[in-house]
């Protein structure tokens, strides 16, 4: 199904409205690790990496950083 250029328009202002990008650089290979542990456990990519910074945040807060 083709997507119209006014629907790619406005998917393109809603991400830079509502999201921040961040590049992830890793040795070769470590990305398709990434992404086979993520869908093994039912999360895409994206998902994933939010999920492990999230969790780590919060881990890290409850040491005392």
């Amino acid at each position: 199904m083709a997507v119209s250029k006014a629907l790619q328009k406005s998917v393109t202002k809603y991400m830079k409205e509502n999201y921040d990008e961040v590049k992830v650089r890793m040795a070769k290979g470590q990305k398709e690790l990434v992404k086979a542990h993520a869908e093994a456990h039912g999360e895409s990519t994206n998902g994933f990496i939010n999920r492990a910074i999230s969790e780590t945040m919060e881990r890290d807060k409850a040491d005392g950083e």
